[in-house]
């Protein structure tokens, strides 16, 4: 398709609606140069991670609770404690192999591999006596802000660890009560949590039903999670897996449903997360599949996810919050911070009320005694071969803030399915949202005449963004919607191709 083609069946779709595309007026329009280079830059470092990173390994040596005096009641967590802190010594396998152990928490020690086994279950306990706080020994955003310092699993700067095995973990996160927020979670401990670790293997697991998150690995070096199944739909805010200022990361043929966010990268450790590589998974969530943010204190540079299925949980499907997920794909910078170098490509999305969502803002969370952070930065992004069927009527969104753009996105061969919206906001009704929870959801909280809120494009629609090229990119409406394909406000740059 030509540059001048493209650009007037764009402005036809917009006819009518008020709104001056930016569409840059020139005689040829190309992808930028800086895409080839960062896409083989991405292939290049998915190469060099699957050569990296590898299995757990230790000597043969297995050791069990049942050798240190358990007999298959009461509460285990001494017992197992006792074989991990054995296994420290020299290294090897802490299995678990017969049935099920009730524990509190466990701090896992370098070079052990703690092994549920297949017909085994390693089961939270339901007292929250049991898991004792385990303070990080660096403050972090996370833990100054939200006080998340209970969980099963506990371990810091440890190397050569691993969990694994054909078993399951199953935090019984139902037995927990507490309320949704985003300032705290007191009294509900997740299932792992890593902090300040190198050489981390996730292995074969199934992990099911925090009481909170289900895994937060912080400030870690080579984390390889692989063929990992966790359902977390028991409680609020249950994350599925969340990666918080992580360098050289694998995250792969893995599946998550969850009720929040199913994988979410963070920069809460305030270190960066650089070099990392996200294929053939399927993450379903009642909130957002795939998300970078909320808080984004620190640099997200070189990640790749593809080859993924992801969107909403689905009729039949266990779930604690509405079916469907709320975006299928969101980037989010509002804490500071630079996020660049990301490519999502094939990828499917589902049942997704936004398929794609992106946020560029100036909350500016850090700990209580650090000045706030400029505004940040979201960069040379592409996504690329996308589909996507059964999606909602929401539309897609990009928005920054009109003293701070989202810069260089590409959008390139995209077919996506849409509902069709009975009413929306217009471009006028929508105020520059400061303040506002930064996901997809935040059009909900604008008040409009006619309490409609979905988007005014029900393909993408775009506010202060800079350098938006869109190339062979089609959305498609299951029933005839009278929004634009696009809307796009006069101070966003934009071509197609």
């Amino acid at each position: 398709m030509s540059c001048v083609s493209s650009r007037r069946h764009l402005l036809a779709g917009l006819g009518g609606m008020g709104v001056v595309a930016a569409w840059p007026v020139q005689a040829a329009c190309t992808l930028p140069g800086w895409v080839a280079p960062l896409c083989a830059d991405l292939e290049t470092m998915a190469r060099r991670l699957t050569a990296r990173l590898k299995p757990w390994s230790g000597p043969e040596r297995i050791v069990t609770p049942e050798q240190f005096g358990y007999a298959g009641e009461g509460l285990a967590t001494g017992f197992i404690q006792q074989a991990i802190d054995a296994a420290a010594q020299g290294g090897g396998t802490v299995r678990l192999s017969k049935g099920d152990y009730v524990s509190g928490t466990l701090d896992l020690r370098s070079q052990v591999r703690l092994e549920v086994a297949k017909g085994a279950r390693l089961l939270g306990s339901l007292d929250l006596k049991d898991y004792p706080e385990r303070v990080a020994k660096r403050r972090t955003v996370q833990d100054t802000n939200m006080g998340m310092n209970q969980s099963l699993i506990f371990a810091e700067g440890a190397e050569n660890i691993s969990i694994s095995g054909e078993g399951i973990i199953d935090g019984r996160g139902d037995n927990f009560h507490g309320e949704e927020g985003i300032h705290g979670t007191p009294g509900r401990p997740f299932v792992i949590r890593v902090i300040d670790c190198r050489r981390i293997h996730i292995h074969g697991i199934t992990l099911k039903d925090s009481p909170c998150w289900m895994q937060n690995y912080l400030n870690c070096e080579d984390l390889l999670v692989e063929h990992m199944t966790v359902e977390n739909q028991a409680n609020f805010n249950n994350d599925g897996i969340d990666i918080d200022g992580c360098r050289n990361v694998i995250v792969r043929k893995s599946y998550i449903s969850s009720g929040d966010d199913a994988l979410c990268f963070k920069g809460a450790a305030q270190a960066p997360t650089e070099n990392v590589l996200v294929e053939d998974c399927t993450f379903f969530s009642s909130c957002n599949a795939v998300k970078l943010g909320t808080d984004s204190q620190s640099p997200f540079r070189n990640v790749l996810v593809r080859r993924c299925t992801v969107g909403g949980v689905a009729e039949g499907m266990r779930h604690i919050k509405p079916l469907g997920a709320d975006s299928g794909i969101s980037w989010e910078v509002v804490d500071g911070g630079t996020a660049e170098n990301i490519r999502a490509t094939d990828i499917h999305i589902v049942r997704a009320r936004s398929p794609l969502f992106m946020r560029l803002e100036d909350r500016g969370r850090v700990q209580p005694d650090q000045p706030k952070p400029p505004v940040g930065a979201l960069r040379k992004i592409v996504f690329e071969r996308i589909t996507g069927e059964d999606n909602g009527a929401r539309g897609s969104y990009f928005i920054g803030i009109p003293e701070k753009h989202i810069e260089d996105v590409v959008l390139k061969d995209v077919r996506i399915q849409v509902a069709a919206s009975e009413g929306w906001l217009g471009e006028d009704e929508i105020p520059e949202m400061r303040g506002i929870y930064p996901d997809a959801h935040m059009l909900d909280e604008v008040v409009s005449k006619g309490d409609h809120h979905d988007a005014p494009a029900y393909g993408l629609w775009a506010r202060h963004v800079s350098r938006l090229t869109v190339v062979d990119t089609v959305f498609t409406p299951v029933t005839p919607d009278k929004r634009p394909q696009f809307r796009l406000r006069t101070d966003t740059e934009a071509c197609t191709v």
